[in-house]
């Protein structure tokens, strides 16, 4: 049962479309996924149906078909991610070699299609204030082989101190009261009340200001919520308009969605395949024509040297950071990361033990290919052992790439008779 506060609100919303909206959420919900760029040529799946308007990854698929049991699931070839969430990182328009932020980026839906593409040129820092959530969002960009991405669990205040005026685009997905998540979560409904609404309103106004902190000028900022509530939505956009005078409201082209002002787009469910959800691009005036800093590091050990020579891998640029035993490839742009709480700095490459180096499970995610490799049938009984942990035969002697067909799962190392399993024991089936 919907709250009536919310549906007499609804009703004044919507007009005419009131019943079309209430009959939609009687309707079967449509699932989709969107295919992980990073990963090559997508592959064909019998439950892959048809495409996703907005957004060029994505698709709906079968709801009966369970993909986030795939072995290509694992291996970061796509990302589970309803339909209507894919716009606010079309409407933001990333491009290869710029700055970009995230800046309330859990589980990582947005910041996995922001990498995408973005095709690993450039900096992505992905942000989220909960340590729990953090942790999710870090095991999401390195499933899907993101190299570029540093993931960081800050508030936005503390962030926007560090890194004023540095990004060409931020990103900021918004708590919200889940208006729009309804048919989606039945939570969403339970938690929902005026006074939510209104906590969720002043926590948007806090954040978007320090996002106008966060971005350079000329810079590009787009704000979403998956709500209907206007306090959040339009309300919330003139409001940050007034504080801040130096940003203007910057229509794209969007024909799939409903504008209801210039700059700011919705997404009803009686309209499209998807759930609610709304979205505004802004533009901050000006102009800033620097180019990013490139912040030297230093040489990495040999042992390291040693190993992507064996197997012929090369980095992009970057700069190597150390955290304890764990070695990280970090963008070159990013600057000292003193002050700040970092899950995953970059690409982590592995783990430095005195005169030997054992490479991450990351690593392994992020390759397309190497110098020695295992290839697996990705449905076959090789390959559900090797997600089980066990030991596989195996003729060659060292470090091996493990693929599902054509896409890296993990390492193993050979002994001439035998491959050890190095597939993480956290994700092992």
């Amino acid at each position: 049962m919907l709250p009536e506060a919310f549906l007499a609100r609804m009703r004044a919303q919507l007009g005419d479309e009131y019943e079309e909206y209430l009959c939609s959420l009687q309707r079967p919900r449509a699932v989709a996924l969107r295919f992980n760029p990073l990963k090559g040529e997508p592959p064909r799946l019998p439950f892959v149906r048809q495409p996703v308007p907005w957004e060029p990854q994505g698709f709906y698929y079968d709801p009966q078909a369970r993909p986030g049991l795939h072995v290509y699931h694992e291996a970061g070839v796509y990302y589970l991610q309803e339909a209507s969430a894919m716009a606010p990182a079309v409407l933001l328009d990333p491009r290869p070699g710029e700055l970009i932020c995230d800046l309330c980026a859990a589980p990582g839906g947005k910041s996995t299609q922001i990498a995408g593409r973005m095709g690993g040129s450039g900096l992505l820092v992905s942000n989220e204030i909960n340590p729990k959530r953090a942790k999710v969002l870090s095991r999401n960009v390195e499933r899907l082989g993101i190299a570029n991405a540093v993931v960081i669990n800050e508030t936005p205040a503390a962030l926007a101190q560090r890194l004023p005026e540095f990004f060409h685009r931020v990103m900021v997905d918004a708590p919200c009261s889940g208006e729009g998540m309804f048919r989606k979560e039945e939570a969403a409904v339970t938690d929902w009340s005026v006074e939510t609404v209104q906590m969720c309103a002043r926590r948007q106004a806090e954040i978007l200001d320090c996002a106008a902190r966060l971005l350079r000028p000329g810079g590009h900022l787009v704000y979403s919520t998956c709500t209907f509530a206007p306090e959040e939505d339009e309300e919330a956009v003139t409001a940050f308009l007034a504080r801040h005078p130096d940003f203007v409201l910057e229509p794209v082209e969007a024909p799939w969605f409903r504008e209801s002002a210039p700059g700011m787009y919705r997404l009803w469910p009686h309209r499209l395949l998807g759930e609610g959800h709304f979205a505004a691009v802004l533009r901050k005036m000006g102009c800033d024509d620097a180019p990013a800093a490139v912040f030297p590091g230093a040489p990495l050990p040999e042992s390291v040297r040693r190993f992507l020579k064996e197997l012929g891998i090369r980095l992009p640029p970057g700069q190597p950071v150390t955290f304890g035993q764990t070695l990280y490839w970090m963008p070159p742009e990013m600057p000292p990361l003193h002050r700040l709480k970092v899950l995953r700095a970059g690409l982590e490459l592995g783990t430095v033990k005195k005169d030997r180096f054992e490479p991450s499970h990351a690593l392994a995610l992020w390759l397309s290919g190497c110098a020695r490799t295992l290839s697996l049938p990705p449905d076959g009984p090789q390959m559900a052992a090797y997600l089980h942990g066990e030991a596989l035969p195996c003729a060659e002697k060292g470090w091996l790439l493990v693929t599902a067909g054509a896409y890296p799962i993990g390492w193993g190392k050979g002994d001439g008779s035998l491959l050890k399993n190095h597939y993480p024991k956290g994700l092992r089936k």
